[in-house]
């Protein structure tokens, strides 16, 4: 008996384990699936509604895509793609087969860029009503499957799965939009190809191209071969500064410059087209023409010869003469060439910065402000935009220009790009006038994106990713009838500063990406933290294409505060990424994923130097923040300010001097204090007799902004705060600066013991330029 049951058990264990081993060669046949979470739907820009489900659909080399026959091309890209990483071309078909399939199904109650997404086991269903929509429905599944994706090369052992979801997606804005200046840098044929991938991957829809400045014409136009011939080119200064480039002169050899042939433009319109992307041009008038002049002088108003200027030119003096009807039938001629190669209903015109000196003396623009009956020349270029949207009009098109179009009075049908500010696109909304919303403050991808010092060389500014995120078109005193005159939003990339294809992508990604979900998602659907996980996994695809893409947003900041009772300077350490993992040193040892973590705020009471960088998986993201904070005898001590900084620049107002903390060579960094055209003067009182060797004064100089150092720095002794005596003083005369650049004024004195210290700056005041001059003080620092 024992024996018989013995044989029973040891039966039992045998089936069991054939029955685990046939389950086990069940499963070799098919591999499983990938398992994925909700933190796996990292899709940007964000989707209006979203559920998540268990399961995955698994695309294989025999999965079929579902579409009628003519409407085959919108797979294409997805179908490239495929091609390119797994090396197999899913085939396209009429027929719905029984399972493994992606079927593109027509729903004429969505509205045209609106689409749904349904992923389950053995199928996935994008509707939408027609070309847009399936396009984006086709992007959100390019950004489910693994970063593998994006590579131009064949990559093994991949499974090419994305997850179990349920989409319902819908764009807030029908202008989704972004600005290349093609003119100031040429970019070739390719780049704005490839830009117009990337555009394509944030269901952005509109590029617009700057394509005529002062310093470039950069489309073909068979009327007049001179404006490529003559106006695309010009003197190679590539080696200055942009602001710092001579004019050239006469005859000189042009060796810099390109243009896109109009068998160019048609093939980037119609690449465009099957993106989903509408191109709209942008030809400069009245100003930002000298390129155009220079081919043909006798557009402007004196007909002198000029040179394409190799840099930056202000004012623009050398515009189109608005007098003579001549300029009107050029510019009627070259529209028409454009309007045959552009099929954007909007035409943009420019309309910006135009110094109207020329016009105030120019005969034939005299007669045309009497023949006219207007009051002044800022009534003239209201004239000269309302004759071209008149033309525009006539060929069916819209005129779009800058916000200075509404100055003189808006032309009835054109719509306004609002750059400086809100203001204009308030103005334009409230009189009725469709308004793209791109406001320098947050639009602007010419400016910096992180510290100065860590980035390459910008036009000014500051504008973080997250700052950019936080741009909403809809904005602050806009009724809700103003609001349904706001089509959307532009990002804006000039390129004085940008002149290369790695530097044009450094500054626009990801920043393209925050500004993409800003004129996508819904207002409620946004938030800070959630994007900054999202946007990470949009890295990872970045680095897989081979984009060069900025990682300011993992950079170190520190915000500074000081005890006033014990002198004790106290440091945050922090990064635009919530929950970042930031590691530090204090004593001069390089950083490592070992070294202290950061928790709470450093205190120091002693010169220091900090070391820190951004953490993710143990390894280093983003730039080394290194920082050497110069303690000093004066640190939190009061200050009386004589003579008070000017309110637009107050950096830590009255600690701003004695708080260790000194400005970069951004002077919108909030550590500035600024005095426009006059002296600083000020008295610390080290509230007890205290021995003093040297003072420094810390200074910026930008020429470029109206920012000169002071003349003259001079520091004052005194025992008792009333009769004070000087130290010593340090001057230094103005000269030209095209740069932008710090100095510490250093005054050396007699080793003495005291307890107020006057200081005092002396303003250029008026700069040789003309114009006002501010002063830019940054520390008062006391050994």
């Amino acid at each position: 008996m024992e024996m018989n049951k013995g044989s029973k058990m040891k039966k039992t264990i045998i089936q069991s384990f054939l029955v685990i081993l046939l389950v086990l060669l069940m499963g070799c046949g098919e591999e499983s699936k990938t398992i994925f979470t909700e933190n796996d739907l990292s899709i940007v820009p964000k989707p209006l509604e979203m559920k998540f489900n268990q399961g995955a659909f698994r695309f294989t080399k025999d999965t079929k895509l579902v579409v009628e026959k003519d409407k085959a091309h919108v797979l294409e890209a997805l179908q490239n793609k495929f091609v390119s990483a797994a090396g197999w071309k899913l085939e396209v078909v009429e027929t719905v087969p029984s399972r493994n399939f992606v079927l593109l199904s027509i729903d004429p109650s969505l509205a045209e860029e609106d689409y749904n997404l349904k992923v389950t086991d053995d199928q996935v269903i994008i509707e939408a009503q027609g070309y847009n929509g399936f396009l984006y429905g086709l992007e959100t599944i390019r950004q489910l499957l693994p970063v593998a994706i994006e590579s131009k090369s064949v990559v093994a052992n991949i499974n090419w799965d994305i997850p179990h979801v349920e989409i319902k997606d819908s764009p807030r804005f029908k202008w989704r939009g972004f600005m290349l200046d093609v003119s100031r840098h040429f970019f070739d044929k390719n780049y704005v190809l490839a830009t117009i991938d990337q555009l394509a991957l944030l269901k952005m829809n509109t590029l617009h191209l700057h394509l005529v400045d002062d310093q470039g014409w950069r489309i073909e136009i068979k009327k007049y071969p001179k404006l490529t011939e003559i106006g695309g080119f010009r003197v190679d200064q590539e080696n200055k500064p942009w602001n710092a480039r001579p004019t050239p002169e006469l005859g000189t050899e042009t060796t810099y410059g390109g243009f896109y042939t109009q068998e160019d433009i048609k093939e980037i319109v119609a690449y465009a087209e099957s993106r989903g992307v509408t191109v709209v041009p942008e030809i400069e008038m009245p100003a930002h023409v000298m390129s155009a002049i220079a081919a043909y002088p006798e557009l402007s108003c004196f007909q002198n010869p000029i040179m394409v200027p190799s840099g930056g030119v202000w004012p623009i003096t050398e515009i189109y003469c608005a007098g003579k009807d001549s300029t009107f039938e050029f510019l009627e001629n070259v529209l028409l060439e454009v309007m045959e190669l552009f099929p954007s209903q909007y035409i943009h015109v420019g309309g910006d910065e135009a110094a109207k000196t020329n016009w105030k003396i120019c005969p034939d623009c005299k007669k045309r402000v009497a023949k006219e009956g207007l009051a002044n020349v800022e009534e003239l270029q209201s004239y000269f935009i309302q004759r071209m949207e008149r033309f525009l009009s006539s060929k069916g098109r819209i005129l779009l220009g800058w916000d200075e179009i509404l100055e003189g009075g808006l032309a009835p049908g054109a719509t306004v790009m609002s750059w400086r500010g809100v203001k204009g696109g308030l103005e334009a909304s409230e009189a009725g006038h469709d308004v793209v919303m791109t406001p320098n403050s947050h639009c602007y991808f010419d400016y910096y994106q992180g510290d100065q010092d860590a980035e390459p060389l910008a036009w000014g500014g500051n504008l973080p990713l997250s700052k950019v995120y936080q741009f909403d078109p809809v904005v602050e005193g806009m009724s809700e009838e103003q609001a349904k005159h706001v089509l959307g939003g532009q990002a804006n990339l000039w390129t004085e500063y940008v002149p290369t294809n790695d530097q044009a992508e450094y500054m626009t990604y990801p920043r393209l990406a925050a500004l993409a979900e800003a004129v996508w998602s819904s207002k409620d659907n946004r938030n800070w933290d959630d994007f900054s996980n999202r946007v990470s996994s949009l890295f990872k695809r970045y680095g897989a294409m081979g984009v060069n893409y900025a990682k300011s947003a993992y950079q170190v900041t520190t915000e500074t505060s000081v005890n006033t009772e014990n002198a004790v300077i106290s440091i945050a350490l922090m990064s635009e990424f919530p929950n970042a993992e930031i590691r530090y040193t204090i004593d001069g040892s390089d950083i490592t994923s070992a070294s202290e973590k950061y928790t709470t705020p450093i205190d120091i009471k002693n010169t220091t130097t900090i070391k820190a960088q951004v953490f993710k998986e143990n390894q280093p993201v983003g730039a080394l923040y290194e920082k050497t904070i110069t303690y000093h005898k004066a640190v939190g001590k009061p200050v009386n300010y004589i003579n008070k900084y000017h309110d637009s620049y107050q950096g830590a107002k009255e600690l701003g001097m004695v708080n260790v903390v000194r400005g970069s060579k951004n002077f919108h960094d909030g550590q500035w204090q600024g005095w426009l055209g006059d002296d600083m003067e000020l008295v610390i009182d080290m509230e007890s007799p205290t021995e003093l060797e040297k003072i420094s004064v810390g200074a910026l100089e930008n020429q470029g902004s109206g920012i000169y150092f002071p003349i003259q720095v001079e520091v004052f002794l005194s025992d008792d705060g009333k009769t004070f005596k000087s130290a010593g003083i340090v001057k230094r005369d103005y000269a030209a600066n095209n740069g932008s650049e710090l100095k510490d004024f250093i005054i050396e004195i007699e080793r003495q013991t005291t307890r107020y210290i006057k200081v005092k700056a002396t303003n250029l005041g008026t700069p040789p330029t003309g114009g006002g001059s501010w002063m830019f003080i940054d520390e008062v620092v006391v050994e």
